[in-house]
């Protein structure tokens, strides 16, 4: 039957088809209201769940970065038991067996800060080169300012025989991190010269070059582990994992304290405390013509 031919709707019937659709529409609307709110609901679970999640990991991590340190531990291979490790020409390290350290054994500091700091292991040896002790600390700007200044200078004279250069890491910046920054790339250093001595050197530039800033979480242990392969060192995911050499940089963190050594850098040549301003390449030059 042609449309011309369909019989006309009564107005009731339009009405009646009107509110049909009409309630058709809203019902759509209700189950379309119904359905948008189902996936907001559980997307706002799925958003609180991530939250917790994130929360519950970043607390954990700064649970285990911010864990008690034991008093007693072993030192790395190749570094002494003043937590340094010396470096000689090239590549070469002093060698150096491990041995174990305790905070027990520490001495008491003075009661009165002393004029001049005794140096462990820093008095002049007749016949060896003239001895560099550097207590440094790896988030340090003005550590940094003294290797970028000073490091070309001793790499040659090292390299010539003339000077060996000892670093000392600690963390007496520890609270200038949110994880104990100081401490974790001290360890990680020394687990380098543990299993690779030959990359210390360039391990420890590394960490210096890519120093961050006062105040941050500083470098996460994953990118300590990366930068470790990235010089060419053997794997020292574990050593880091476990914090094997923390209470090896604890100690050595308190012995520097109870000295006298109250900032980094603080540096000797033979046993002399450099002043900080003079030119230290001056002050290394003469104890070198000295010996002569």
């Amino acid at each position: 039957m042609s449309p011309a031919n369909e019989p006309r709707l009564s107005k009731a019937e339009k009405t009646a088809q009107a509110r049909e659709r009409a309630r058709q529409i809203r019902e759509a609307q209700v189950k379309k209201d119904k359905r948008n709110k189902l996936l907001i609901g559980w997307g706002i679970v799925v958003a609180v769940v991530a939250i917790i999640t994130v929360i519950a990991l970043v607390v954990l991590n700064s649970v285990q970065q911010n864990a008690p340190i034991a008093d007693k531990g072993p030192t790395p291979a190749n570094a002494n038991a003043h937590g340094g490790v010396t470096l000689l020409a090239n590549s070469n390290v002093v060698k150096v067996d491990p041995t174990t350290v305790n905070v027990a054994d520490v001495p008491s500091a003075p009661a009165t800060k002393p004029t001049t700091i005794a140096v462990p292991g820093g008095a002049p040896e007749a016949g060896k080169p003239v001895k560099v002790i550097a207590y440094v600390d790896f988030i340090c700007p003005i550590c940094k300012k003294f290797e970028t200044t000073y490091s070309d200078a001793l790499t040659k004279l090292r390299n010539d025989g003339k000077i060996s250069l000892e670093y000392r890491p600690i963390g007496f910046l520890d609270a200038s991190s949110t994880t104990n920054y100081s401490s974790r790339a001290a360890n990680a250093a020394a687990c380098v010269a543990n299993v690779s001595p030959d990359k210390y050197a360039d391990y420890f530039n590394l960490l210096y070059s890519r120093q961050p800033a006062e105040g941050s979480a500083g470098i996460a242990d994953k990118d300590l582990k990366s930068m470790a392969t990235e010089v060419g060192a053997a794997n020292i995911d574990s050593c880091i994992d476990s914090k094997q050499f923390r209470p090896f940089v604890k100690v050595a963190t308190q012995e520097a304290a109870a000295i006298g050594v109250s900032g980094t850098p603080t540096v000797f040549v033979d046993g002399k405390q450099w002043d900080g301003t003079s030119d230290f390449n001056a002050v290394v030059q003469a104890a070198i013509d000295a010996k002569k």
